[in-house]
């Protein structure tokens, strides 16, 4: 995720540069930001402390939707943006955002009542008038039934069924924002805390860094930096440029359990009201398993380790046990769980729902602070897009450079340029065909890399051993060892098998393919046996935060 492709920058090589603009934060929204502003011209400089889409990007329930619920807050402007960028997402990144269905149970006595489903439906759908998405339907009891018949029956009045979007990986979205915007000149540097903001004459003049990997502290300058942190907004303001600001972000914490398949598995995503306290949570089809989730509670803990809690686990099981009886789900039966922040509005009292999910871009200059330095507050996943081109504005407000129309509504990622003339379903039937790998190796290497597939299987039939599967489960191959790194800025285990090859999201969180990954490692990439030991006791210290059954269970080892 560096530039250039092979080898990371240092500290010392930002010093000899000059920037036009400084991006702290490598989630979706940073790496939308680094991307648009890079295609439209500015030298840019990409940074986080983690990885690419390694924070809240990797937290979310995974959804790309309008926003139903934000109708009942009134924020219809923020619903017609997200359908509207939905669509974008449907067209851009077709091997990633994929048409989702979704059924809303009705029960007698749910605050969400038949007459108020509907008319949230009719809305939705008027909102999205040009949707590519078929619109919804009513469905009475029986026909609830037939359609999930895990339901329970007892109350149920009917069920709504409408279309939104998912992207299994949204790692993968924000990854290749960010190799996009390498391609047009960004430079990416992941592992590099921010320490401070540098400011001097009432303007911003970049930023004091830390390369967490080495210990190497160093600088790096420009005249504008873009304060799109999320869930750390305030602590990377906690510096010079920020000793007046107000607190800006309130997150609040959501959680999610994963579980295989259980009796009365629903094949529609659930999008259901929970009963002890009314909030909506989901049931979703993900990745050859069920995620589930979320909660929504305030929170102001560390940061940097945000574990899902016993009750919060035991609040999701119940919730589903309760609307899929034949369930039965216990605590056993999670392959893990995970929980992240959402960057909201900092708000003192009130409901957590009733928060805006709309984002703000803080000019801090406009409200007596430094000239160059924006704060992003907020975001959601689907609206990154939009937001990134916004940010991208103000920055060339804030240089007084008229900047070129950006290019990211209609230029697809590139993972979805695929050759011309030639649509996904030939692509991955020319794939099949050509490359001689097993069909579910194909699988895998689509619906992660889409027609950069072509490049992890031109490395494999280079090299017979780079055509073994590592990770038997998921038909993940060694090749992408190699490509994770050498091709897209993987610094550590914990990067490749998590955010690239998405290996770490499979039943046993990649504990077991960890060691084989850094045995291919060790072969192709020069490590040796110490730091491939080394990086396994990482990773596997990373993922105890998501309390994976694999950790707790003996696994066989490759």
């Amino acid at each position: 995720m560096h530039a250039p492709k092979s080898g990371r920058p240092s500290p010392g090589d930002l010093a000899n540069e000059r920037f036009d603009l400084i991006v702290v934060g490598g989630g979706i929204n940073g790496a939308g930001i680094a991307r648009d502003a890079a295609r439209r011209g500015l030298r840019t400089l990409l940074l986080d402390k983690g990885d690419i889409g390694s924070g809240t990007t990797s937290w979310s329930t995974r959804l790309v939707h309008g926003g139903l619920r934000y109708l009942e807050h009134r924020e219809v402007g923020l619903v017609r943006e997200s359908l509207r960028e939905r669509e974008r997402l449907l067209r851009l990144a077709p091997h990633l955002v994929k048409p989702l269905p979704l059924l809303i149970p009705i029960y007698r006595g749910d605050k969400r009542g038949p007459w108020l489903i509907r008319l949230g439906m009719v809305a939705y759908d008027t909102l999205s008038f040009d949707k590519s998405l078929d619109r919804h339907r009513m469905l009475g009891r029986a026909e609830a039934l037939r359609r999930v018949p895990g339901l329970d029956p007892r109350n149920l009045l009917g069920a709504a069924v409408y279309y939104d979007a998912q992207v299994t990986f949204a790692e993968r979205l924000a990854v290749e924002n960010g190799l996009d915007a390498r391609d047009h000149g960004a430079t990416l540097f992941t592992h590099a805390r921010v320490d401070r903001l540098l400011v001097a004459d009432g303007a911003v003049r970049g930023v004091a860094l830390t390369e967490m990997l080495t210990g190497e502290t160093g600088e790096a300058v420009a005249p504008v930096v873009v304060n799109v942190a999320g869930p750390w907004v305030d602590r990377v303001l906690a510096g010079d440029a920020a000793s007046s600001s107000p607190r800006m972000i309130g997150g609040t914490k959501g959680t999610h359990i994963v579980v295989g398949a259980f009796p009365g598995a629903p094949n529609d995503a659930l999008y259901v009201e929970a009963r002890q306290d009314g909030r909506p949570f989901f049931v979703v089809p993900w990745n050859g398993q069920f995620l589930i989730g979320t909660t929504d509670t305030r929170y102001d803990g560390d940061l940097d380790k945000v574990e899902p809690t016993d009750d919060e686990i035991a609040y999701l099981i119940a919730e589903t046990n309760r609307v899929l009886p034949n369930a039965a789900l216990s605590v056993a039966d999670v392959n893990y769980a995970y929980a992240g922040i959402r960057p909201l509005p900092h708000v003192a009292d009130g409901r957590e729902a009733s928060i805006t999910r709309r984002h703000v871009i803080h000019d801090h200059a406009a409200h007596g602070g430094p000239g160059g330095l924006l704060s992003i507050v907020g975001g959601k996943l689907t609206t990154y897009r939009e937001l990134a081109a916004q940010t991208v504005e103000a920055a060339g407000r804030a240089l007084r450079r008229a900047l070129p129309p950006g290019t990211t509504a209609r230029d697809p990622l590139p993972g979805a340029a695929f050759p011309e003339g030639e649509n996904p379903a030939a692509f991955a039937a020319r794939l099949a065909a050509d490359s001689g790998l097993p069909a579910d190796t194909v699988a895998h290497l689509l619906a992660v890399y889409g027609a950069r597939a072509a490049d992890v299987a031109a490395l494999a039939a280079a090299d017979p051993e780079l055509a073994e599967p590592f990770d038997p489960a998921s038909g993940a191959i060694a090749a992408e060892i190699p490509f994770a790194f050498e091709q897209e800025g993987a610094a550590t285990l914990a990067d490749a098998l998590l955010r690239r090859t998405m290996v770490g999201l499979g039943p046993d969180a990649g504990v077991g393919a960890d060691r084989a990954a850094a045995a291919v490692a060790v072969r192709y990439l020069g490590w040796t046996p110490a730091r491939a030991a080394d990086e396994v006791a990482a990773y596997r210290a990373y993922v105890e935060r998501f309390r994976p059954r694999a950790l707790e269970r003996p696994f066989a080892i490759r």
